[in-house]
């Protein structure tokens, strides 16, 4: 009978429970106290496990060469760079994530932290519980332009969103979906001509060694003076330094925040200081549907694979591998 642990927030509880029942898996959820940021804590929440339900813990090579019956890392999201794969290449360990499943729920995320910071939140309802009665005002959203950095499921949906509020909308990518754009007016532009158009720039790219910080001194200096940065993808896209020193400048006129270089934020980031940074801690992909969802597709995935299986769409790294068996040899 095979094991899985599941280590992704809420696992306890999902439409995987029944499918692995099912298919004859041993289901787990890990120990909360545990924390798994810690190599030598993940191994030992890991050591029997054949298949992992992941969060996202960082899975190094001395974590994977330390769990040698591990088959399978199961990403509940798309992100995977927490995920060493050179490392799960040399083992053969699977890597999947559940692409498609969460696009909505970032995009709506997305929305309300641009609407949050257009608005004067958190600041406006600060004040009113400490008796400042403060009116602000700002410039209007309808009308106003995005940039959007990324144009896969998650920019597209930003993108429709934003088009419904009565933004126009600029996009950068470099493969773009043209069935997407006939049917939408998104205008494609290089990212110099998006920064300096653009009064809201969001980003929605994975993070791989071009894209680390993406956003720098020398591209926030190319930012239309007065704009906002919303980041709902990876931490590691923006240098933070930067950040911070464009935001004292005055050059943005906010960020929004959703994932950090280093989670949880710490408390001695200089991002803190900002009355016009809104932050959250890594739930743009979290919503009811999208974990539902995405536990189904790892239960449903990690079964198949067990079963001979190779669902492609998921799996990220392994390539050219033919043959692979859960079995190991």
């Amino acid at each position: 009978m095979p094991t899985v642990i599941g280590t992704s927030l809420d696992s306890a509880s999902g439409p995987h429970l029944e499918i692995f029942r099912q298919a004859g898996f041993d289901f787990r959820e890990v120990s909360r106290q545990l924390d798994l940021r810690k190599n030598d804590q993940l191994i030992e929440a890991l050591c029997d496990a054949d298949s992992v339900i992941a969060g996202s813990e960082p899975y190094t090579p001395s974590v994977i060469e330390a769990l040698p019956k591990l088959r399978v890392i199961a990403r509940s999201g798309v992100g995977y760079d927490a995920i060493d794969l050179a490392a799960c290449d040399r083992a053969g360990v699977v890597v999947m994530t559940t692409p498609g499943v969460n696009h909505h729920s970032v995009a709506e995320h997305t929305m309300a932290l641009l609407f949050g910071v257009a608005r004067d939140f958190p600041m406006a309802d600060r004040r009113v519980r400490e008796g400042r009665w403060k009116r602000t005002r700002g410039p209007r959203v309808m009308g106003s332009t995005l940039g959007i950095v990324g144009l896969g499921r998650i920019g597209q949906a930003v993108a429709t969103r934003a088009i419904g509020v009565g933004m126009r909308v600029l996009a950068f990518e470099p493969k773009p979906s043209q069935e997407f754009l006939e049917e939408w007016p998104v205008e494609l532009l290089s990212l110099d001509e998006l920064f300096a158009r653009s009064d809201y720039v969001s980003l929605h790219l994975p993070l791989t060694p071009e894209t680390k910080h993406l956003i720098n001194a020398a591209t926030l200096a190319r930012f239309k003076p007065g704009s906002v940065l919303i980041n709902t993808a990876r931490g590691g896209l923006v240098d933070e330094a930067a950040l911070s020193d464009a935001l004292w400048s005055g050059r943005l006129r906010g960020a929004a925040l959703d994932v950090f270089e280093v989670e949880p934020l710490p408390l001695t980031s200089p991002l803190l200081q900002f009355d016009n940074v809104l932050l959250a801690g890594h739930t743009a992909g979290i919503d009811n549907e999208s974990l539902r969802d995405t536990f189904k597709m790892c239960a449903e995935k990690t079964i198949e694979l067990y079963r001979g299986g190779w669902p492609v769409e998921c799996i990220v790294n392994l390539r050219g591998v033919s043959g692979w068996r859960w079995a190991r040899s």
